[in-house]
């Protein structure tokens, strides 16, 4: 059977009766016990991916299906689905049951996706690069000495692997945009508040965001028709009305792109990275896109600002795990305050409780105004100024990452060197507007390569439609 690249293509040959659904999902099972090497499942939701397969191909017959109907789609293990264990890859939840499910778990199923399993990823969403997990690093498909990227590492390598057609993440500082431009997907992450956060296990409450991992322009659309709007489950959500993305694919007005310099300039960006995002430029500049390079001085103080901030959040988000409530339980502690100190130190891995650490440092008394107050004014700096950008052009056009994969152990034990990554990923988050990555290619290793581009908020249908329009006329040079 060969790759799907798209829910359109799925849903003809299903109506052609060339395919079914539960012969589909039967595929990726097969697919996903051939790529077990590459660790990106944490469980395969074998019995009820089945069941839902059967009853959604029976509505397919009578043509009452959803227009979900024949997408088997992954979720990243943060994202709670009732009746299904949910860990967010960490010791602190091994074994925990979801008692309810997520907003997005809820409108997947009433448009009758199937759900085939939940994905590996950084340990509470806290990492780069996937090897922060419980369950052990999430290996690249194209190289499996490479990292997968993070913290959707999993949900990544699920696409890029074809061991399903879609994928669910979250995206904090760029934790579905970096794992996407290391595997060669495309990456989405839509507007802050966007879609409902209820039911997805909290890192960063005022940057987390659910996104989506797809092979295909049209299918990031059309998840976000399904996954967007109100909730009355999350005050912070849009009340706005949600546009029919997958029809404004095509929609093909000449945009203006502000080009940030002194990201293109940026020692640490890798020449064949920066020449691809060079012939992506040139290739919009012949769509008739209109690209100014424009300067943002404010880019050395992103990583600082974000990891005080989201830190802060994290600290006050992780003080629930304590060892008494639910999760992870040290069964030899003497008296309460052991019970705490020890059920938190095994059930966290280092690089979660690193950021506890500092979260809680950060926020005390003394140090409070001197880091987090005045990282949310930077904060609101960074926000102002991309308002103004926003105001004059209509998409702005970076790098995703500074580097291709790296390889696995290269650099976790350097905690700078690994939130450097993040260099061009968490202004969107600073700012809470849209982005995407978008593939580019390989370089001359094979790996993967990407560019990413940024629109003001609720504009995602203006990411989409110009993405979609890229991708063709790139497809069709090549």
């Amino acid at each position: 059977m060969k790759k799907y690249n798209s829910l359109t293509e799925i849903q003809e040959l299903i109506a052609q009766q060339k395919l079914s659904l539960p012969d589909l999902l039967d595929y990726y099972f097969e697919q996903i016990a051939a790529s077990e090497h590459l660790n990106a499942f944490n469980e395969v939701f074998f019995l009820s991916a089945k069941a839902q397969a059967l009853a959604v191909q029976e509505k397919i017959d009578r043509k009452t299906a959803g227009k979900l109907a024949g997408m088997v789609i992954g979720i990243k293990d943060n994202i709670c689905y009732k009746g299904h264990i949910v860990t967010a890859s960490s010791k602190m939840l091994d074994g925990f049951v979801a008692p309810y499910s997520a907003t997005v778990i809820e409108r997947l199923l009433a448009e009758d996706a199937v759900i085939i399993g939940r994905l590996n990823c950084d340990e509470f969403a806290m990492g780069g690069s996937n090897e922060t997990s419980y369950f052990g690093p999430v290996k690249n498909a194209v190289d499996n000495q490479r990292v997968s990227g993070g913290s959707s590492g999993g949900s990544a390598v699920a696409v890029q692997a074809d061991l399903c057609l879609a994928a669910l993440g979250t995206d904090t500082g760029g934790s579905v945009r970096q794992p996407a431009a290391f595997c060669g997907c495309i990456g989405f992450k839509p507007t802050y508040g966007r879609i409902s956060r209820y039911g997805v296990i909290a890192y960063a409450s005022s940057f987390d965001q659910v996104g989506t991992l797809t092979s295909s322009v049209s299918d990031a659309a059309i998840l976000m028709e399904v996954l967007a709007g109100a909730d009355t489950h999350d005050s912070t959500v849009s009340n706005k009305d949600v546009p029919a993305y997958s029809t404004l694919l095509n929609e093909g007005n000449p945009k203006r792109i502000a080009v940030l310099k002194e990201t293109m300039e940026s020692e640490a960006l890798d020449p064949e990275i920066k020449s691809s995002i060079e012939q992506a430029i040139a290739l919009f500049k012949e769509q008739g896109h209109e690209v100014t390079e424009v300067s943002f001085d404010l880019l050395e103080y992103l990583v600082p600002t974000y990891y005080v901030l989201t830190a802060a959040e994290a600290s006050s988000n992780l003080s629930r795990y304590d060892g008494v409530h639910f999760g992870y339980r040290n069964t030899s502690a003497k008296s309460l305050n052991s019970l705490y100190k020890l059920s938190r130190a095994e059930g966290f891995g280092t690089e979660v409780k690193r950021r506890i650490m500092l979260g809680t440092f950060i926020l005390s008394a003394g140090y409070y105004d001197a880091y987090y107050q005045k990282a949310q004014k930077v904060r609101r700096l960074i926000r102002e100024k991309m308002e103004v950008l926003l105001s004059e052009y209509d998409v702005v056009l970076l790098p995703v990452t500074p580097t291709p994969a790296f390889k696995i152990g290269e650099n976790i034990k350097d905690p700078l060197v690994m939130y450097m990554e993040d260099i061009f990923t968490v202004l969107a988050n600073l700012t809470g507007v849209p982005a995407i990555a978008i593939p580019l290619g390989n370089n001359a290793a094979g790996l993967p390569l990407s560019v990413q581009l940024i629109s003001r908020h609720f504009a995602e249908e203006t990411l989409l439609s110009l993405s979609n329009s890229f991708l063709n006329l790139a497809v069709d040079v090549v």
